[in-house]
């Protein structure tokens, strides 16, 4: 007679955890419920990005980095920001006015746009993070050409209207 159950093989001794569940390759790096979670890498990168930065021109005191730092940058909506992984700002002082760590970065005070933001891709964030070319080529982003279509030190105007919802990460960055 058959058993009606199939027989499922192992090892003798059975194999350790560590060899049979999912590495962290397998599993997802960022928490479904709060995408955009900080892993090793995310933490890491900026880092390196600001420990490496050289500025021939620019004094010490005069430029600041920022990382996973919220961004303000409408005057209109100003409860709408982006948390950019590393952005840098040239002409702006490290410590705000002088004396204070900064906890945020708002564009209609500091009167400067950040001159360079890095966002690191991950899979949770991919789509918001690219925006409307979240569904483009490699060869379509490799050939982009930046717009700018403002002076540094005015507040940034996406597409020069009014929204009720806040725009992408891309737009806003762009």
């Amino acid at each position: 007679m058959t058993s009606p159950f199939q027989s499922i093989s192992q090892s003798d001794p059975p194999l350790p955890p560590w060899q049979t569940l999912p590495t962290m390759y397998d599993l997802p790096s960022e928490n479904p419920e709060e995408p955009g979670s900080s892993d090793e890498f995310h933490d890491l990168q900026p880092q390196l990005l600001s420990r490496t930065l050289r500025l021939s021109q620019s004094v010490t005191e005069q430029f600041f980095t920022g990382a996973d730092l919220n961004l303000y940058y409408d005057g209109e909506h100003p409860q709408w920001y982006k948390r950019p992984d590393w952005f840098l700002s040239i002409g702006v002082p490290r410590l705000y006015q002088g004396r204070d760590l900064r906890n945020s970065y708002v564009i209609w005070q500091e009167r400067r746009a950040p001159f360079v933001i890095v966002e690191l891709l991950s899979p949770g964030t991919e789509k918001e993070d690219l925006g409307a070319y979240a569904d483009a080529t490699e060869v379509e982003l490799e050939s982009l050409q930046p717009v700018i279509d403002r002076e540094p030190s005015e507040p940034p105007k996406i597409n020069g209207q009014k929204s009720e919802k806040p725009p992408s990460k891309w737009t806003v960055y762009e």
